[in-house]
């Protein structure tokens, strides 16, 4: 009888290297790595050779990133979804297009189960196994870190060293990271001391920091249509090339560096330092486009949708009807977001530089300090009337009963 096919979601990082023999020496199965490129670029530098070494049977590459950008972070982006005022997602949509090729391939192989090296204590768990789940509801989920004996990463290296696996970290720089083309993320070592400040000249890969970018201004214009950006300083470039060049100009100039505290799903807090450069950006400019294309109304309540939509990304919960129908929501608002920005980058800092849109709802006939003849100030007193006539009632009330607050 042929083994049994277990699909592992496979980085080359640490954990995934030991989870394929760990899976063969308890499960006795086949096990099939698949790795998806999601822009992490030189990470997946003789990735093959990795897996085939750790005892993969094949390893599958799969060149994600365009579909990754286009239909994980573009929605994203247009819903200005940020979770907890700070935190740009980069891990967190990633997690869905991953699952979502792996149970593809589970499917192709005739896998009966999929592996990944998400932790016990983390979100990633979530965000793969509820992918699995409303992809491919058949398939037996391993997850090996809420299973064996291995409590650490040191643990980790000691049973990596004993198989002769290879792995890309020490002791000495134990930093857990996650990268993709949209943002790279530091965990662990000296960052789980929220008093201790990061040791950034170690830590940084896609920035410099703010005393380390030039002294001079760098001004950047961002074209987009119906809320998505398609040219960069008058250039037509694609998803790829558009943002890979603005992660080289943001992290030049020490943009999208956070050092934030969040709130895990699963209950406890964690600190993380993420780079997000050309995200950073992009969020600015969407956001600048957006006021003065979207009416009031309309505005205020997408920054309620925007909240809960990140809460879906952060969660796991992309695969979801309620999800989808938030996008659907969000669409119908970028309708008009067309238009062009111009941004000043600074020292880490994003300055606004001019913004105009062919369906700008900025009337400066109406708003104008100077004389018009299109606005009628008496016409306010009406308004304000009606506008005021509860608080009046109110206080007409409290004053006939004799009530002092």
């Amino acid at each position: 009888m042929s083994k049994e096919k277990i699909v592992l979601a496979y980085s080359g990082g640490l954990d995934t290297s030991i989870i394929i023999p760990w899976l063969k020496e308890n499960y006795d199965a086949e096990v099939i790595a698949v790795a998806a490129n999601v822009g992490q670029g030189k990470e997946l530098d003789n990735l093959k050779e990795k897996a085939i070494k750790s005892g993969a049977s094949k390893i599958y590459i799969e060149d994600l990133t365009e579909e990754f950008i286009t239909d994980y972070i573009y929605p994203t982006l247009k819903a200005g979804a940020v979770y907890e005022g700070k935190y740009l997602l980069g891990t967190s949509f990633a997690r869905p297009i991953i699952a979502k090729r792996m149970v593809e391939i589970a499917e192709k192989e005739g896998a009966t189960a999929v592996s990944h090296g998400a932790t016990g204590k983390g979100n990633d768990q979530v965000r793969f196994e509820l992918s699995v789940k409303a992809l491919a509801p058949h398939l037996k989920i391993i997850a090996p870190w809420r299973i064996w004996n291995i409590r650490s990463r040191e643990d980790a290296i000691d049973y990596a060293t004993a198989r002769n696996i290879p792995i890309p970290v020490t002791k000495d720089t134990n930093y857990s990271r996650d990268r993709n083309i949209w943002h790279l993320s530091h965990e662990g070592s000296e960052l789980e001391d929220p008093a201790q400040e990061p040791l950034y000249d170690r830590l940084l890969q896609l920035s410099v920091t703010p005393e380390k970018a030039p002294d001079t201004p760098t001004y950047v214009e961002i074209e987009f249509e119906k809320g998505i950006p398609v040219k960069v300083d008058d250039k037509s470039l694609s998803p790829i090339e558009l943002l890979t060049y603005l992660n080289k100009i943001g992290g030049e100039n020490g943009i999208g560096i956070i050092d934030i505290v969040e709130n895990r799903l699963v209950g406890m807090k964690s600190r993380g330092v993420y780079e997000t450069p050309g995200g950073t950006i992009l969020y600015a400019a969407h956001e600048k486009l957006e006021s003065i294309t979207l009416d009031r109304d309309t505005a205020h309540f997408k920054s309620i949708i925007s909240n809960r939509f990140a809460e879906l990304v952060y969660y796991g919960q992309w695969f979801t009807p309620l999800r989808e129908a938030l996008s659907a929501f969000v669409d119908s608002t970028q309708k008009y977001v067309t238009g062009k920005v111009r941004l000043k980058l600074y020292k880490g800092n994003i300055i606004p530089a001019g913004v105009e849109s062919p369906y700008s709802l900025f009337n400066e006939e109406l708003c104008t300090f100077g004389e018009d003849d299109v606005y009628n100030q008496k016409d306010a007193e009406g308004f304000i009337n009606l506008f005021g006539l509860p608080v009046k009632v109110q206080a007409l009330m409290k004053k006939a009963n004799n009530i002092k607050d």
